[in-house]
């Protein structure tokens, strides 16, 4: 025999349904605490294409770690817009044709220290990480260098995106 009243019920339910949407809630905060850093106060971190001894050694990284994928002359893979077999995105070009220069420095050196996979959750990213391979200076200098190429225009249109 059920006791229980059709009031209590829909007091429970209440409860549960609230209970839910509140865990909900906290997954969500949790999830947004877990995306990798790309605010502004990145260490302080900034690229800099004015500096000839940063964009120097930015070459030389650049030549060393990253043109096999972007090619030398930074123009990216051949067809860098048609996702490949895996589904993954073919490396793209760091030139002016490329989007490189819509983000922000602080999603630069995020993406390239810590790898494209972690920007596109759910998708094949054939970005690696960069972390246990370049420094943080390194980083910056590699980027220092591919900034340096673009033309003024471009250039301007990107740091405006880092102002505060």
């Amino acid at each position: 025999m059920n006791t229980t009243t059709p009031h209590v019920r829909r007091t429970n339910t209440r409860h549960v349904l609230i209970a839910g949407l509140l865990a909900v809630m906290v997954l969500i905060v949790l999830a947004s605490l877990v995306r990798p850093n790309t605010g502004p106060g990145q260490a302080g971190l900034r690229i800099d294409a004015d500096d000839a001894a940063l964009v120097a050694d930015g070459r030389a990284l650049y030549v060393s770690h990253c043109a096999s994928c972007h090619g030398a002359d930074l123009a990216g893979a051949p067809d860098w817009q048609t996702p490949l077999a895996t589904g993954a995105m073919p490396a793209p070009p760091h030139d002016a044709s490329g989007h490189t220069w819509h983000h922000d420095d602080a999603y630069l050196i995020a993406v390239t220290r810590e790898g494209g996979a972690a920007f596109t959750p759910g998708r094949p990213n054939g970005m690696p990480g960069f972390a246990g391979t370049l420094s943080d200076r390194e980083i910056v200098a590699v980027l220092s260098y591919i900034v340096s190429t673009w033309p003024p225009d471009i250039r301007q249109a990107q740091a405006r995106m880092n102002a505060p």
